[in-house]
C-alpha cells in the first residue's frame, strides 16, 4: 500500500488537530504544515516530526493530499490553488463564502481528477452514524445549534459558521428540492448576523425549522425529527439520542415506548480524515463531497437572502 503524503494549510484552532490526526493514521505520513505565523507553524510541525513550509506552494510540491483549515474567507483561494496543483483537498466547512466559488471548486476538482471533501464533521459524529438508519421520511425537523460568543469565526455570519452543519445534515436526508425559505436574523455582537432562524420547506412536504446562535449562554447541538408514529431526538454534544414510538396494543389505548442510544467515543474528525483517505485510495466520491458542500452553501445563501428580505420589510 502506497504511503500517502499529507499536509495541512493553517494550523490554528482546528488545523492543529488535522495535523495530529494525519500523523496517527496508518498508511499516511504528515509531511508538513504551513501557517501565516511561522512560529505557530514551526511549533505544530515540530510536535509531529514534520516540516514547516513557508508557503502553500512549497508544501504542495511535497504532498498528495492536504487539509485547508484557514479562515473561511480564504477557503476558496487556497483550495483553488491546491486543486490547480493536482492535490486532493479536504476543505473545512463551509466550502467557500459564495456559491459561485463553491461550484468552481467542484468543477476544478473534477477536471483535475482530485477528490474534494468538505469538513462537515457532524456527518461523522458517532451518534449520527448510529441514528441514520432510523431516519425515514421525516415530516418535520427542528434544529438548535448555539454557542457562546467568540471572535473566532466571525469573518462570516452565523448561517455559514454554525447553521451550515445542520443544513448539510438535513440535505443528506433526501427530502427533495427546496421549495420555500423564510428566515430572520440579527447582528448582536459582531458586524455580521449572530443569531438566525430559518424555515425550509422541501418538495417531500417536510419542513425544517433551524435556529443558530453564537450569542447564547449555553452550548447546544440538537436535532429532532418527527416521523409517522415516532420521533427522534439527537444530541450531538452528549452523543445521546432517544426514539419515542407509539405502540398500539390490542384492546388498549396507545402507549409511548422510549428507546435510548449512546454513541461511542470515536473522534469525528479522525473518522472524517480516514474517510477522505479511503476516498483517495479507492477513487470514490467522498462521503461529504464538494457537491454536498456546494448544496449546503446554496441553501445558506437562500436563507441569507430571506433574512435580508425580512429586514427590508421591517424597515419599510
Amino acid at each position: 500500500m502506497k504511503v500517502l503524503r499529507a499536509g495541512v494549510i493553517g494550523v490554528g484552532h482546528l488545523g492543529q488537530h488535522h495535523a495530529r490526526l494525519y500523523a496517527s493514521i496508518p498508511g499516511v505520513t504528515l509531511v508538513g504544515v504551513t501557517d501565516q505565523s511561522p512560529e505557530r507553524g514551526q511549533e505544530i510541525a515540530g510536535r509531529h516530526a514534520a516540516q514547516f513550509y513557508r508557503s502553500p506552494e512549497e508544501l504542495l510540491k511535497a504532498v498528495d493530499l492536504v487539509s485547508v483549515a484557514v479562515p473561511t474567507s480564504s477557503h476558496f483561494a487556497v483550495a483553488k490553488r491546491c486543486l490547480e496543483a493536482g492535490t486532493h483537498v479536504l476543505v473545512e466547512k463551509p466550502i467557500a463564502v459564495q456559491p459561485v466559488e463553491a461550484h468552481e471548486l467542484v468543477a476544478l476538482a473534477k477536471a483535475k481528477g482530485c477528490r474534494l471533501q468538505v469538513g462537515h464533521s457532524e456527518r461523522f459524529n458517532p451518534i449520527m452514524r448510529l441514528m441514520r438508519p432510523h431516519i425515514q421520511r421525516p415530516a418535520f425537523i427542528e434544529g438548535h445549534r448555539q454557542s457562546s460568543y467568540s471572535p473566532r469565526g466571525t469573518d462570516v455570519d452565523v448561517v455559514l459558521d454554525l447553521m451550515i452543519h445542520d443544513l448539510d445534515l438535513v440535505l443528506s436526508f433526501g427530502l427533495g428540492s427546496v421549495e420555500e425559505v423564510r428566515a430572520s436574523g440579527v447582528a448582536v455582537l459582531s458586524p455580521t448576523i449572530d443569531i438566525a432562524q430559518a424555515r425550509i420547506q422541501f418538495s417531500s412536504g417536510c419542513v425544517a425549522n433551524l435556529t443558530a446562535s453564537r450569542v447564547s449562554m449555553n452550548k447546544m447541538r440538537r436535532l429532532r425529527l418527527f416521523q409517522r408514529d415516532h420521533y427522534l431526538s439527537i444530541d450531538f454534544q452528549t452523543r445521546q439520542a432517544v426514539i419515542v414510538r407509539r405502540r398500539i396494543l390490542s384492546g388498549a389505548p396507545p402507549e409511548l415506548g422510549t428507546e435510548t442510544f449512546q454513541g461511542n467515543t470515536d473522534e469525528p474528525l479522525k473518522l472524517q480524515l480516514e474517510s477522505f483517505v479511503q476516498a483517495i485510495r479507492s477513487g470514490s466520491r467522498p462521503e461529504v463531497s464538494g457537491e454536498d458542500g456546494a448544496a449546503a452553501l446554496d441553501v445558506a445563501h437562500q436563507i441569507l437572502a430571506a433574512i435580508a428580505e425580512h429586514a427590508a420589510r421591517q424597515s419599510s
